[in-house]
């Protein structure tokens, strides 16, 4: 009797153990499925930025990603529009929510994902004191202005060495070349400026910079290189914020990788 019950329970036993551990066929198939489902084609652009944003290793130096996205859109935009050079790989940012006690104008090598430079960049008199709350496409009205650049060609005039700006949004900075916005050097860019007045001088609308950088800004970004102004205006509309096409060359119809391959930007 004894022998029965032991042989009754080992059984059981056996049993039990082999319920536990047995998964059905098609769990294996739903993993393997889940592994190998694609990116969608936004997932897949928003992917490319964020590589290039950690790499470069923007967030510890203070830029948003959503700024950035805005700036890489309007790049590969520009590029797939034949209005950047073939080696163009520079692209310049100021985000002009942030105050202008923060160093607001980033530099970036987007083939290589390196920040170049992050620095203190000051904005016009007329669109607000340490904020830049109101931009301006008006002569005479030392507002800066929103938008989407190229920069032109370097010239000595009553700043110095300076940087011509090309404004590429209609009505929005298109005055630029004849208003006279551009990149040069101003004393009152300075943290000696931000101690004394708790915020940078003001430009006439232009993206002033500190002297002790100016040179290796103008070196850096000239020869029709991006240059893109954010700013918070419900006014500001640009084509070159579409991603219809950046996520149409990024992601080909057919694509079925989960990388994204970052040597196609680099061959535009």
């Amino acid at each position: 009797m004894k022998k029965n019950l032991w042989w009754t329970i080992c059984v059981l036993l056996l049993i039990s153990t082999t319920v536990i551990s047995w998964k059905p066929s098609n769990a294996l198939k739903n993993i393997e499925v889940k592994s190998a489902v694609t990116l969608g084609a936004k997932e897949y652009f928003a992917q490319y930025v964020n590589d290039i944003y950690q790499a470069a290793q923007l967030q510890q130096s203070g830029m948003d990603v959503a700024v950035f996205q805005k700036a890489i859109t309007g790049y590969l935009n520009l590029k797939l529009a034949n209005k950047l050079p073939k080696n163009s790989n520079i692209i310049t940012v100021i985000d002009f929510n942030k105050s202008s006690r923060e160093k607001r104008m980033w530099i970036i090598d987007v083939v290589n994902k390196t920040l170049l430079l992050n620095t203190l960049v000051a904005h016009g008199q007329g669109s607000g004191n340490d904020m830049a709350t109101a931009f301006s496409n008006n002569n005479e009205s030392h507002q800066s202005s929103l938008g989407f650049y190229l920069t032109d060609d370097v010239y000595f005039g009553k700043h110095g060495r300076s940087l011509r700006l090309n404004g590429l949004d209609e009505g929005i900075n298109s005055g630029a070349l004849t208003r006279g916005i551009v990149v040069h050097a101003a004393d009152y860019v300075s943290q000696g400026t931000i101690n004394a007045i708790g915020r940078l001088g003001r430009s006439f609308g232009c993206p002033a910079v500190s002297p002790a950088v100016s040179d290796m800004v103008i070196n850096t970004i000239k020869g029709h290189s991006m240059l893109f102004i954010n700013g918070n205006s419900s006014n500001y509309t640009s084509k070159f914020l579409d991603e219809s096409a950046p996520l149409n060359y990024l992601m080909p119809a057919g694509n079925n990788t989960a990388t994204v391959d970052s040597s196609r930007v680099a061959s535009l």
